[in-house]
C-alpha cells in the first residue's frame, strides 16, 4: 500500500485509537488508500468543491479526498469513537477539514452547504438507501450536489441502476433512472475492508438530471409500491387500489402488462395522472 500522505497507516490508527468497526452502525473500515484514492478520483475534479463524507470512520477515504485536491471535507459522523482519528487528519489539513458528529439521517444538508459540492462516502450498509432515497427524492431540485459517489453492497448498486426487464428493476431503480444517470463503476472485494464483509459492494456514480418529466414523489412512491409489491401480476390488478384499469387506460398502458415490463417514463406517466385524479 504506497502512502498518500506522511499520516500514520489506518492500521495503526485504528490500533492507536483502540478502533473496531461495529455491526449496529453498519461499519466496515476500507484501509486500502490505494482503493480510497480510485474512488476520490471516480468522482472527478475535487479541486472547486464541498465534499461531503458520510460515516468516514478512521478517515481512509477521507484522506484520500484531500490528498486528491478536494476544497474541503465536510466528515459526518455519528460514531464517538472515530472522532479522535479525523480530528489528526484535520491537524494534517488545516481549514479543509469539517468534522460534524451527528446522524446523517437526520442532518440539514442544505444549511452546510457553503458552495459547489460533491457527496462521496463508502456508505454504512444499514442507512444506505434511506440517504439515497433522500438525496435523490428531494422535493427541491436540482439538488444542493452535482454528484454521488457513493458504495453500496453490490445487489443495492445493481437495482439503482437496473434497466425495464432486469431482474433487480424495481422501486429503487425507477426513483434513480427518472431523476438521475446511475453507473456502476467497479465492484469492492469483502477482503478490502476490515471486517471482510460477506457481499461483494459496488462503487455508483450518480449525476442528476437537468431535465426530466416532472410528478409528485409521493405519487411515483405510490404507484411503483403498488407494481413492485405484487410484481408477478398484471398491472391491472397490482394498481387495483389506485385505479387500475382505467388510471392506465389513461396514459395508453395495457392492463395486461407487469411492472418490471415498464420503463421509467411510464412510470412518471402514471404518477402524473395519479396527481391528476387526487
Amino acid at each position: 500500500m504506497s502512502a498518500i500522505d506522511n499520516l500514520p497507516p489506518l492500521r495503526d490508527v485504528i490500533k492507536l485509537h483502540g478502533l473496531s468497526a461495529q455491526k449496529a452502525l453498519g461499519q466496515n473500515f476500507l484501509l486500502d488508500l490505494n482503493l480510497t484514492t480510485r474512488i476520490a478520483r471516480e468522482a472527478g475534479p475535487l479541486e472547486d468543491f464541498e465534499v461531503f463524507e458520510v460515516g468516514p470512520g478512521p478517515g481512509g477515504l477521507t484522506r484520500a479526498l484531500l490528498a486528491c485536491g478536494a476544497k474541503r471535507v465536510i466528515a459526518i459522523e455519528r460514531d464517538p469513537r472515530c472522532i479522535p482519528a479525523l480530528k489528526q487528519i484535520s491537524d494534517y489539513y488545516p481549514g479543509r477539514l469539517e468534522i460534524i458528529e451527528a446522524d446523517a439521517l437526520t442532518a440539514d444538508w442544505t444549511s452546510l452547504v457553503s458552495g459547489p459540492s460533491k457527496i462521496v462516502a463508502n456508505l454504512p450498509y444499514n442507512i444506505a438507501t434511506p440517504l439515497l432515497t433522500g438525496w435523490i427524492g428531494g422535493e427541491e431540485w436540482p439538488p444542493f450536489y452535482s454528484s454521488l459517489t457513493l458504495m453500496f453492497q453490490r445487489e443495492v448498486a445493481e437495482r439503482i441502476c437496473a434497466q425495464p426487464g432486469d431482474k433487480a428493476y424495481g422501486r429503487l431503480g425507477v426513483l434513480c433512472g427518472w431523476r438521475s444517470h446511475a453507473r456502476r463503476a467497479f465492484d469492492v472485494s469483502p477482503k478490502a475492508f476490515t471486517p471482510p464483509p460477506k457481499v461483494t459492494s459496488s462503487i455508483v456514480s450518480i449525476h442528476p438530471k437537468q431535465e426530466f418529466d416532472h410528478c409528485a414523489v409521493k405519487d411515483l412512491e405510490a404507484v411503483t409500491r403498488a407494481a413492485f409489491g405484487q410484481r408477478r401480476k398484471m398491472l391491472r390488478s397490482s394498481l387495483k387500489p389506485l385505479g387500475g384499469e382505467a388510471l392506465l387506460e389513461g396514459v395508453g398502458i395495457a392492463g395486461e402488462k407487469r411492472a418490471e415490463e415498464l420503463s421509467v417514463e411510464q412510470f412518471i406517466q402514471l404518477a402524473a395522472a395519479l396527481q391528476l385524479e387526487s
